[in-house]
């Protein structure tokens, strides 16, 4: 298995390394001049002229993308032409927003939607199984943006339980460690904080958990129902053991598989697809990040945003590959 990892490891170089180039085309296609935007519409052209020069953005496209490459290779992301940061220190507090948004809404999506496709399968054509699959269509057709305004009108402004935006109280700012709050909270002590942002948490969690939360349902209901009608599974009904272990031990351990590939690509596709939740319940994430860098044609950071979202998203790929082999002894790697 580790020879396995190895090389698939150094098979993400060149997936990443074109990646990079389509990203560095595609958004120099977007209109607009970074410089013009950063000074504003009253800029002079001298001023723009300087700018461009001082950003580099004046030289040939090759010499850009070997100069933003080169730093690539040597662990630089860049500066931010807007703000003149480095990015590789400024874009770790949005990626830590996203990353635990992404893992709080996925936690509710595997807990409930593969509960919910083992007992619509346990229970095949019963009440619980119908309305288990017609939610589960609504949730897949239900756009996000919807559903996160519905939740900002019914809990936070008509029964006002939950707040509608941010991920902390602004009048109680938590002190930043790992930039993951939930554990900087528990780390410093603050239970009263630790609950406010959980309350933070819990209406962009759920708004981003539903697509994934019903695609898993359905796919779990799928594999379980195949494993189900298995002669093993009646051999095992046959010695007398009881419903719930049968279910629990011996099919879903055999259902897994499918179940483990469509949670990994759903876990890939919240980080890059926050954008919508985070603007709607303004989620300093690295979706929010990126739009706001498209808006001021701030290319290093775009550039930078979209390699990291791709690079996590193989990785978790190579995660879930290597899963497969620990659930399923048949599966081996050479």
């Amino acid at each position: 298995m580790f020879t396995y990892s190895v090389r698939r490891i150094f098979s993400l170089i060149p997936v990443l390394f074109g990646l990079s180039l389509i990203v560095f085309f595609m958004i120099r296609a977007i209109p607009g001049d970074p410089a013009q935007v950063i000074l504003g519409q009253l800029a002079t052209k001298e001023a723009i002229a300087d700018l461009t020069r001082e950003l580099g953005l004046d030289q040939p496209w090759y010499v850009q993308y070997f100069h933003y490459l080169g730093g690539l290779l040597t662990g630089d992301l860049g500066e931010s032409l807007r703000t003149k940061s480095a990015i590789s220190t400024e874009v770790w507090p949005y990626l830590a927003a996203t990353m635990e948004l992404s893992f709080v809404a996925m936690m509710i999506a595997i807990v409930i939607g593969v509960n919910a496709g083992i007992i619509s399968a346990w229970f095949q054509n019963s009440w619980f199984d119908y309305a288990a699959m017609v939610l589960a269509l609504i949730g897949v057709s239900m756009p996000i943006f919807w559903l996160g305004l519905m939740e900002q009108w019914v809990f936070a402004i008509n029964l006002d339980i939950l707040p509608t935006s941010g991920r902390e109280e602004v009048r109680n700012p938590v002190e930043a460690i790992t930039n993951f709050y939930l554990i900087d909270t528990l780390i410093q002590g603050q239970t009263a904080q630790f609950v406010e942002v959980l309350k933070h948490l819990v209406l962009p969690a759920a708004a981003l958990a539903t697509i994934p939360m019903a695609i898993i349902a359905r796919i779990t209901r799928s594999a379980m129902l195949e494993v189900m009608r298995s002669d093993f599974i009646r051999t095992a009904r046959a010695k007398g053991l009881s419903m719930f272990w049968v279910v629990y031990k011996h099919s879903l351990k055999n259902a897994i598989i499918p179940v483990l590939t469509v949670i990994g690509l759903q876990t890939g596709l919240l980080l890059g697809g926050a954008i919508l939740t985070e603007t709607i319940f303004s989620w300093p994430g690295i979706g929010r990040y990126i739009y706001e860098a498209i808006g001021y044609r701030d290319y290093p950071v775009i550039q930078s945003g979209i390699l990291i979202i791709a690079l996590i998203f193989v990785l978790i790929n190579l995660v879930v590959d290597l899963l497969y082999a620990a659930v399923d002894p048949r599966i081996k790697y050479h």
